[in-house]
């Protein structure tokens, strides 16, 4: 008994249970439209970007501090997702956050009309999209967040109308 309520304190310390990553442009009219839409409705807070926030903050901050706040992870990942640094520095930020013993925070990656192997690899439009960034550090900080978020288990959606 004792282990149920703590979990359940644990996972309320968290303002919201996923925080969704995606490519706005790839999949947010369907995929993640979809999965935002079936995750509210089993009652599970779910931070989509446009739909949390807030008007007047700095975008960078309240992604961070969404991240952060935070149980879950699904990382929805696209043929150009990488094509963004925006959504780099957001993957590795969520695998900080996922690898921090102290938080218990999980990440699941979701390849959505791209292979698991063509984003670990970095081929076809990944290769592409890294090869547009300029900065090699940062560069290879996203390459190592891309490489662990890639190395867990995770669904493969292809070829999924509408997801």
């Amino acid at each position: 008994m004792a282990s149920s309520s703590t979990s359940f304190v644990h996972r309320r310390s968290s303002k919201y249970d996923v925080f969704l990553s995606f490519r706005g442009k790839d999949t947010h009219k369907n995929f993640v439209g979809h999965l935002y839409h079936a995750l509210q409705q089993q009652g599970i807070c779910t931070y989509n970007d446009d739909k949390r926030i807030i008007k007047g903050k700095r975008i960078c901050h309240e992604f961070i501090k969404s991240i952060k706040d935070s149980k879950f992870y699904n990382i929805v990942f696209s043929k150009k997702y990488a094509s963004s640094s925006w959504y780099l520095y957001e993957l590795v930020k969520i695998m900080e956050c996922h690898n921090d013993k102290m938080t218990e925070n999980t990440a699941f990656p979701i390849f959505y009309d791209v292979a698991p192997k063509e984003v670990s690899h970095q081929r076809g439009v990944v290769r592409k999209a890294f090869a547009k960034h300029k900065n090699m550090e940062v560069a290879r900080k996203w390459r190592e967040a891309l490489k662990e978020a890639i190395d867990m288990a995770g669904w493969e959606l292809k070829n999924i109308v509408d997801g």
